[in-house]
């Protein structure tokens, strides 16, 4: 770790750009944890460290991890919120659309938890949460490669707790349902309402409510393995 110690806990947030990323480091910002974040170019909320990684890029999350030690000497927590969806039946498929998914939803988490476990089990502590999607159970038709992608997160860390438990890390995977974010306004409205009829509460989550769930959940000390659905209902009485 660097020379400079942050006397406040260090959170590092990837993919906090938009969406639930951003409300996430948003809200833990709020919660007086420095924050860092990671986007693709088009930069992060003000008071965030930016740092700019593409997860598909060899090093890239390396590079990011040295950045926060550097700048910090400190990590506590690590929220994986990377990803991408691509839509299209799995006979037509194409190899490149499925390689974009699982490098940036399932490798890019793969490699972050990697580095996460380097840098925590120095400090004998430290929690990593992360996210996944309700669809990993329920499947989307056209959507194979996204679902898969979020469903092997899950296996993820089921093996991972395992390693990173005796050093004193915690591991959890949250599944939020449909959020109000970039990916779900492509849906079309006869669609969006028929998600809406699915769940208990008759709505979508705002991104601050993911948020929530998922800073809660990252300072929970008895929580690891565990894969969380905050979905408003939707999915579970099935």
């Amino acid at each position: 770790m660097g020379k400079f110690i942050s006397e406040s806990p260090v959170a590092l947030v990837i993919g906090a750009s938009r969406g639930i990323g951003q409300a996430t480091a948003e809200r833990f910002l709020k919660e007086g944890y420095v924050v860092a974040g990671t986007h693709r170019g088009s930069g992060v909320t003000n008071g965030i460290h930016g740092i700019e990684c593409d997860v598909t890029t060899p090093g890239a999350l390396k590079a990011a991890f040295k950045e926060v030690a550097a700048n910090f000497g400190r990590l506590d927590t690590v929220i994986y919120n990377a990803g991408v969806a691509r839509q299209d039946l799995l006979v037509r498929m194409r190899d490149e659309d499925l390689r974009s998914v699982m490098e940036t939803n399932l490798f890019g988490a793969f490699a972050a938890v990697q580095e996460a476990l380097r840098y925590m089990g120095r400090a004998g502590a430290g929690s990593i949460v992360l996210i996944s999607s309700e669809s990993s159970r329920a499947g989307i038709p056209g959507s194979a490669h996204y679902t898969s992608s979020k469903a092997g997160l899950d296996g993820l860390v089921r093996s991972a707790m395992w390693e990173a438990g005796p050093r004193g890390i915690r591991i959890n995977v949250v599944a939020p349902g449909p959020t109000k974010t970039d990916m779900l306004a492509q849906v079309e409205d006869a669609d969006l309402d028929a998600l809406v009829g699915k769940s208990p509460l008759r709505r979508i989550a705002e991104p601050e409510e993911i948020a929530d769930a998922i800073f809660k959940i990252s300072t929970l000390t008895y929580l690891t393995g565990a894969l969380i659905p905050v979905t408003g209902g939707e999915g579970l009485g099935y």
